[in-house]
């Protein structure tokens, strides 16, 4: 069984986002400054793109971490993700 491990390394986020041709997004119309979320291909009609700047002022702003998982269970590259309070 594959594992998630957590992080708020800015560096370590944005590699696993880009290895899986994810762009950094969040909801549309949430509050202080959105819902974090990862848009992998086609872009969900309620997300919004940010650049990477952005992304993360509301990411330390928030006080969050990104759990993540690297491989799932039978080998394959995952795109298990979310956002989670540090405390």
């Amino acid at each position: 069984m594959s594992s998630a491990r957590q992080t708020t390394d800015h560096q370590e986020i944005r590699r696993w986002i880009e290895e899986r041709e994810g762009t950094p997004s969040r909801v549309k119309d949430s509050p202080e400054g959105g819902l974090l979320r990862v848009d992998f291909g086609e872009q969900e009609e309620r997300l919004e793109r940010m650049d990477w700047e952005e992304f993360f002022s509301v990411f330390e702003k928030s006080d969050l971490a990104f759990l993540h998982q690297d491989r799932t269970a039978d080998g394959k590259i995952s795109r298990f993700n979310k956002f989670v309070s540090r405390s």
